[in-house]
């Protein structure tokens, strides 16, 4: 994922027939160190650097504070251990992705169905940087110990504020069920990741645009069929 200091760039993509301007994708890898820069800032801009491109278990102390520019002294005095590194990097790193993620969904505040129309298009900018590398939380608990919940538990809470986040637009859509949809499309999204880091094509995501726009549509006209006209109304409708 980018660096926070380089997410403010905007880019434009296509969110159905409309144009939407947002901050550019994500990139992982990526680390670049000002002169400014804490020793903390260097040592998780060399985490997710070396642990997205590389592997976790591929990637030793060493390596990352060669990176960083730091002693070994100074990782472990600032994270306590390599395990410390790699939980603040997940953090670290799921919040800027939500940010940039909701921030592309929500740019210029149009419909709820529109934002929700964003969804694969604005991940599809992500998946096409060449330094995508996945989703660091699913990399993650892929390298752990299944029986250890600790990486589950970041990751966990990282998908729920996101899932949150598109059920809110779902009920506001007029979704029957935003919650059972949010959760779709939220599959939906981890399969795109997967699928784009295995194959390295970002089309991956318009095969899922086209089953989120299924979904939506099921769920709202659905809940619009649900709707009953007030007695009021009914008796101003024309008599059959």
């Amino acid at each position: 994922m980018r660096n926070s200091r380089d997410m403010m760039t905007n880019d434009s993509t296509a969110a159905g027939s409309e144009t939407a301007e947002h901050p550019a994708a994500p990139e992982q890898g990526s680390s670049r160190h000002g002169v400014g820069d804490s020793a903390r800032q260097r040592l998780l801009d060399a985490g997710v650097h070396l642990f997205c491109r590389y592997g976790i278990n591929a990637t030793g102390v060493d390596a990352i504070v060669a990176e960083a520019g730091t002693a070994k002294t100074t990782l472990y005095k600032i994270f306590g251990s390599k395990e410390g590194l790699i939980e603040a990097v997940l953090e670290s790193e799921g919040s800027r992705w939500r940010d940039w993620f909701i921030a592309a969904l929500d740019h210029g505040h149009p419909a709820p169905r529109t934002r929700l129309n964003r969804i694969f298009p604005v991940i599809k900018t992500w998946f096409a940087d060449e330094r995508f590398y996945g989703c660091p939380f699913i990399n993650a608990v892929g390298e752990h110990d299944k029986h250890d919940d600790r990486m589950r538990t970041i990751a966990i809470r990282h998908k729920k504020i996101v899932l949150n986040h598109i059920e809110k637009l779902a009920a506001q859509a007029g979704a029957r069920n935003a919650a059972g949809l949010a959760h779709q499309i939220g599959l939906l999204i981890d399969g795109a990741i997967s699928a784009a880091m295995v194959t390295r094509d970002s089309t991956v995501a318009d095969a899922a645009q086209d089953a989120a726009r299924m979904l939506l549509d099921t769920h709202t006209h659905s809940a619009k069929r649900r709707v009953k006209p007030s007695s009021a109304t009914a008796s101003r409708l024309p008599a059959h």
